[in-house]
């Protein structure tokens, strides 16, 4: 695969900005009881996650949810909006072969993949550390992972699924990159390993693109220690083979956006403060209580979120039965401007002229629209006839 395979991003770095005072983060004990209880468990917010919520920060629903570790498709189960969508089985055991399979030689193949798109010397048979990052707990492992990264010394290391933390709404995030190379000048590169097909040298844009804001969130994460390089690796099988090959993922555009957006968040215990007393979101209530908990936080649907959140399939049918123009996409619902609901859509296009919904300054395109859909209908009706 050329270097020139996946589409380059050469932005000017954002400038620096101040950070905004800190404020105290949602407690532990809060989080729980957001989730029905201690003895619920707690589901990591991770880089995908996170991407997600980047490309929507409005939605103060998911914000919640997945800052609290509830399980949104657990909720979306016992509501009967399951999401049928995510990796399959197969796909999962494939994916796990193959990162086995170019991880086996201690990341020899990986550095050398890593420094062939670099064009740099790779290193010698056993001149690569690979720290040993097992711990006890996501706190344990994130403590060891930022003391390896403390200790790398001047030679390459490898660290093979480390534990980074993130600040994401003022909940602590546990981001497991596949792998991090340390380079002997200090830097960083983040590898990730995904087992869909480079074929012809070209991999899909899609998941290329998915790849690379899930790597601009580890290089967030990174920030503050060691210099994070502006590109990460992207290891993937070869054509239909299970051979290797790589590119490079351009960051510094999808960190600056990534960064952007998930400053955009409302913190979790802003979002929490104005809910009713004990609302929670344990899937294994009443399901008319779950409901009202889940309808007691705002959502921003999109017709995008059917593909990343395991809720977007209830918000979407609670959309449509409030006629909302949500459900109709982004593009639509910002040329409708104050218009938001299909009903006051009609109104204002076909309705009396007078009214207030007729007065939004969309009115006049809708209007004009209906004028032509009519005389197109009118147009098309007249040559049947003729025929």
């Amino acid at each position: 695969m050329t270097r020139s395979s996946l589409p380059k991003q050469t932005p000017p770095d954002p400038p620096d900005r101040p950070q905004a005072p800190q404020r105290a983060h949602a407690s532990p004990r809060r989080l729980a009881e957001l989730r029905g209880g201690p003895e619920v468990p707690q589901r990591p917010l991770d880089a995908r996650a996170l991407a997600a919520l980047a490309a929507n920060p409005g939605c103060r629903r998911r914000a919640l949810l997945d800052g609290a570790g509830v399980d949104k498709g657990a909720v979306a189960q016992a509501l009967g909006s399951p999401a049928p969508f995510g990796q399959s089985q197969f796909a999962l055991v494939r994916g796990n072969v193959f990162e086995a399979r170019v991880k086996a030689d201690g990341g020899e193949v990986l550095l050398a993949l890593l420094c062939e798109q670099l064009g740099e010397a790779p290193p010698e048979p056993g001149e690569v550390a690979v720290p040993d990052l097992t711990a006890d707990g996501p706190a344990g492992r994130a403590t060891r992972t930022r003391l390896a990264l403390e200790q790398a010394g001047e030679g390459w290391a490898l660290l093979d699924h480390p534990l980074l933390t993130l600040q994401v709404a003022g909940s602590t995030a546990y981001l497991e990159p596949d792998a991090l190379a340390v380079h002997p000048d200090g830097s960083v590169s983040v590898i990730e390993i995904k087992s869909f097909p480079i074929l012809d040298g070209t991999a899909d844009p899609v998941k290329a693109g998915a790849a690379a804001r899930q790597a601009a969130v580890y290089a967030l994460a990174l920030r503050g220690g060691r210099t994070v390089r502006e590109n990460a690796l992207l290891v993937c099988p070869k054509d239909f083979s299970n051979l290797p090959t790589a590119g490079l993922l351009p960051l510094r555009k999808q960190v600056a956006a990534t960064e952007r957006q998930l400053r955009r968040l409302t913190r979790v215990e802003e979002i929490a403060a104005e809910l009713p007393e004990g609302v929670h979101f344990a899937p294994t209530q009443e399901p008319a209580a779950l409901l009202s908990a889940v309808e007691s936080v705002p959502a921003a649907y999109a017709p995008e979120c059917l593909s990343t959140c395991e809720l977007a399939f209830h918000c979407r049918d609670r959309a449509r039965a409030a006629g909302s123009v949500v459900a109709l996409g982004r593009s639509v619902r910002g040329e409708l401007g104050g218009l938001a609901t299909v009903g006051d859509v009609l109104a204002a296009a076909c309705g009396d002229p007078d009214s207030a919904v007729a007065q939004d300054p969309a009115a006049a395109a809708l209007r004009r629209a209906a004028t032509l859909r009519a005389e197109a209908l009118e147009t098309a009706a007249a040559r049947g006839e003729g025929d």
